[in-house]
């Protein structure tokens, strides 16, 4: 694992996105699509940013914090030690997609 960190805030917004993204609410898709692009883009789907306009405003506000964060210290979900749990979210929403296809 590397030194990156994540500050508090980005590390908060990642949370409730992570914690959305494992729920099943309605906007529990949205969360973890924004997730798994980062995770892994070409396996997992691009992130189409109009999906932002189905999201509360909490939740975007969300996506906003961790997506500059991503853009200005391009690590991973693993070099943060969140490989497990985004490997759950995976599972989740997209293990079926997978068995389909």
């Amino acid at each position: 694992m590397t030194s990156v960190r994540m500050d508090d805030i980005t590390t908060q917004a990642l949370e409730r996105l992570v914690a959305v993204a494992l729920s099943d609410t309605g906007q529990s898709r949205r969360c973890a699509d924004f997730l798994l692009a980062w995770y892994n883009a070409a396996e997992n789907g691009g992130f189409d940013l109009t999906t932002l306009w189905g999201m509360d405003d909490e939740l975007a506000s969300a996506c906003g914090v961790v997506f500059l964060w991503v853009a200005s210290h391009r690590a991973y979900p693993d070099d943060l030690g969140y490989g497990e749990v985004f490997q759950r979210i995976w599972a989740l929403w997209r293990a079926g997609s997978e068995q389909a296809g």
